[in-house]
Formats: structure tokens, C-alpha cells, sequence
């Protein structure tokens, strides 16, 4: 999937603009400048091209003072990792030397520019935005993000920036992608390690060691698939590096081109919230998953210790919680085997297709024994089930008042599917169609 970055100075609207892209308010906006001090991440569609879009946020730190070396870093990141460069400026405040700056860096790269002037909210700053030409990167696409006018047009002039997306020769297209998240520090790349059985991967006590995402082809022990090793994602405020910044980037694209995740955690600090929000990230692009608790030699335990700390996680992550749990000491080897295997049962049930037969043989007596509720004196008749071709286990129930299904009939199909079916690890997904 392509990546638009969107840089510029700060309070030239790149939060707001991001907002409207994605769809929903997830950065903050404020009128004082510098707010955005973290890194936001979302999808766009537009036309029915799909793209990343990422937000660089304000250069200010510590001070109202712009740095220039940071200007520099953070546009030099965006323009090495983007496949297009949104580069926004402020009609009202014309030609700063920090835009001349940016402007500077933008024309000597190879990359898409798309010279984007903010707050055109009247015919009268249209002749303001005139004076970016100067800048000499080309078009000028005057929009408000605020309101959203001209953004149609800049949208345009995005998705005809970015490069098509071809089918690139893969000598390994076709096999499992396997990646290995979590948090910096949990022992992912000893993990790599460890099932390589070579020190691929440089591993120090050190978090955030890992900078980039490392693909290797794996084929041992009948298991064939492509392993990628991923730098730690952390909590956005504790992302101060710029490069820190670029590995974390690297890391959801990782996830996003994935099949399955073995997620790792450490035992002795538990499922943290940032171990969550990953969780949730790997839900969300709907990606089959392994809990991999980590660092277990170091836990102190006793007789009933690993049962009670199974049925804490799987409270944890509900109600997502029909997901394989391994415990692990990757220092000591202890398991490795087990968490190769339930990643390969994982994506056998991730790519598995269900026959419509066996579906309805199966699932219309228990739904014909617990029917969805009536609503308002209307009864729902589900009449036939269907897996739909999707990359991820997605089905479809058709019936006569697919509007009154509600959601907690929805998790009682998603429960019975999972009881019947080998779906463990995998995110479900039922629809809900008119027959």
C-alpha cells in the first residue's frame, strides 16, 4: 500500500487536513503551535484507491523555537519512507524561511510533491496562494481543511502522485508472511534467533536495538514461510527519535502486509496498555494472531500459576480471546517449537475455505434452536450462510431482516462459528445481507 507524508511547519493545519483524510478526529488540533508532538497513522480512500497517510506533527520541542536540524530530519525521514510528499503551507502568513527550507529539501528529492496552501477560506486568500509558485515545486492546490472545500481536487492530484500498484516478481509470493511484534525489548529478535538457529539479528539489552523490519525465508522442520523480525512499536509519546519514529512506521506497514502475528509480551510486567493498543492494531487489519509470553524463567510461579495467568490475558484481550497462548524462555529455548506450530495451525485456519454445505449443515439447526430475537413483532428468518472470499475468515448470513440482527446476536454466531469451525487465532467477520 502506498504512503502519503504530510509535512510542514507547525500550525499550517497538518493535523486537521489529516483528520479529514482518514475520516475521524484522531489528532489533536489546537491553535497554538507544536501540539502535535507524537506521530498519527490512518488509512484514506479516495476513488477507490486506497493509500497510508501519516502525520508528521509540529517541529516545536521544549520551546516556541523551531529547530531547523529538526525540520531537516523529519522531512528527509518522510521523503526516504513516503511514496508521495504533501507538503503544506499557510496562505496567510506567505513564504517563510522554513517553508524556503522544506521547499529546499523537497526539490532536490526524487520523490511526488504536492504543494498544498491551507486556510483559502475566502475568494480574497486566493490571490495569497498565488505567491507560493515561488517556491518552485509546481501546482498549487489552495484548499481549508477546516471546511473542506478544494480537498477533492487535492485528493486528485494524491492518488495520481502515488505510484500504481503493480505485481512486483516475488520468488517467496504465495508463502505465510509471519511477523513478530510487540513491544521494544520482549525478546523478538532473540526469537528470530532462535528459530533461525543463527545470530541473524543483532539482539543487546538495549530496547529499540531492531531499527528496521528484517525478512528472512524460513524452511526447517516442515514449516515454509517468510519470518520478518519488526523494531518495537512503543506508546507514541515515548517516540522521540526520529529514526525511532521511522522504525515504528515500518513496523504497522509489517503488520499490514502480514498474515499472522506472533505477538510477544513480557511475563513479568504482564499486558501492558501499549501491548494492547498493538493487539488492537493487529484486530483491526484483521490478522490472524499467537500470544507468545515471554521471559517466563523469570516469572515466579507456582503449581497453578500458568493456568491463572491464561485466564487473566484471555479476560484481558475479550472479547477477542479464542487466540493460542505460549509460554516461553527464548534465552533458554524453552517452547520455541510450540510457537512455530501454532503459528502454522494459525494461518491454516486464517486461509482455510469452508464449504457452503457443511456451513449450513451446521450452523442453521443452532440457529433455527436459538433464533435472533424478535424486534417490534418482526421475526428473522436466517434462510442461508456463505463464507465470502475475503483474505480473512468473513461470512455471510442471509436472511429476510438483516437490519434487526443486532450486535450481540452477531457475537452469539461468532461463538457458535468458532465452537464448529478450527477459527482459533483468526479475527471473524459476519455480515448480515438481505435474501
Amino acid at each position: 500500500m502506498s504512503l502519503l507524508a504530510i509535512v510542514g511547519r507547525p500550525n499550517v493545519g497538518k493535523s486537521t487536513l489529516f483528520n479529514r483524510l482518514v475520516g475521524f478526529r484522531k489528532a489533536i488540533v489546537d491553535d497554538t503551535s507544536g501540539v502535535t508532538r507524537d506521530r498519527h497513522y490512518g488509512r484514506c480512500e479516495w476513488c477507490g484507491r486506497e493509500f497510508s497517510v501519516v502525520d508528521t506533527g509540529g517541529y516545536a520541542s521544549g520551546s516556541d523555537d523551531v529547530f531547523e536540524a529538526a525540520i531537516r530530519e523529519q522531512v528527509q525521514i518522510a521523503i526516504e519512507e513516503a511514496d508521495a510528499v504533501l507538503f503544506m503551507v499557510e496562505a496567510a502568513t506567505g513564504i517563510t524561511d522554513y517553508d524556503s527550507e522544506i521547499a529546499d529539501i523537497l526539490r532536490r528529492s526524487r520523490k511526488p510533491v504536492i504543494l498544498c496552501v491551507n486556510k483559502v477560506d475566502t475568494g480574497a486568500k486566493m490571490y495569497d496562494a498565488y505567491d507560493f509558485y515561488g517556491l518552485g515545486l509546481g501546482e498549487i492546490y489552495s484548499i481549508s481543511a477546516a471546511n473542506g472545500s478544494g480537498t477533492g481536487d487535492l485528493l486528485d492530484a494524491v492518488v495520481a502522485a502515488l505510484p500504481e500498484e503493480t505485481e512486483q516478481e516475488d520468488p517467496h509470493a504465495g508463502l505465510p508472511r509471519i511477523t513478530i511484534v510487540g513491544k521494544p525489548n520482549v525478546g523478538k529478535s532473540s526469537l528470530t534467533n532462535a528459530l533461525l538457529g543463527e545470530e541473524r539479528n543483532i539482539v543487546t539489552p538495549v530496547a529499540g536495538t531492531t531499527r528496521d523490519s528484517i525478512e528472512t525465508h524460513y524452511n526447517k522442520f516442515g514449516h515454509e514461510f517468510m519470518l520478518v523480525d519488526t523494531a518495537g512499536i512503543r506508546r507514541k509519546a515515548k517516540v522521540h527519535e526520529d529514526l525511532e519514529f521511522y522504525s515504528v512506521m515500518r513496523s504497522i506497514k509489517a503488520i499490514e502486509h502480514s498474515d499472522v502475528c506472533i505477538m510477544m509480551i513480557d511475563a513479568t510486567t504482564g499486558m501492558e496498555a501499549q501491548d494492547m493498543n498493538i493487539f488492537s492494531l493487529i484486530q483491526r487489519n484483521r490478522k490472524g494472531v499467537v500470544l507468545v509470553v515471554n521471559k517466563w524463567d523469570l516469572f515466579i510461579k507456582d503449581s497453578n500459576t500458568m493456568k491463572e495467568y491464561t485466564e487473566a490475558l484471555r479476560s484481558r484481550i475479550a472479547p477477542f480471546d479464542d487466540v493460542p497462548i505460549i509460554f516461553t524462555s527464548v534465552v533458554k529455548m524453552q517452547r520455541i517449537q510450540d510457537v512455530l506450530d501454532a503459528a502454522a495451525q494459525v494461518y491454516a485456519n486464517f486461509s482455510q475455505k469452508i464449504p457452503t454445505a457443511r456451513l449450513n449443515e451446521t450452523m442453521l439447526p443452532i440457529i433455527e434452536e436459538t433464533p435472533p430475537p424478535a424486534w417490534k413483532g418482526k421475526y428473522v428468518k436466517v434462510k442461508y450462510i456463505t463464507q465470502l472470499p475475503t483474505a480473512f475468515p468473513a461470512f455471510a448470513f442471509f436472511c429476510n431482516l438483516p437490519q434487526y440482527i443486532k450486535d450481540p446476536y452477531k457475537r452469539f454466531l461468532e461463538n457458535q462459528l468458532r465452537a464448529n469451525f478450527p477459527l482459533t487465532g483468526c479475527p471473524v467477520q459476519i455480515y448480515c445481507r438481505q435474501k
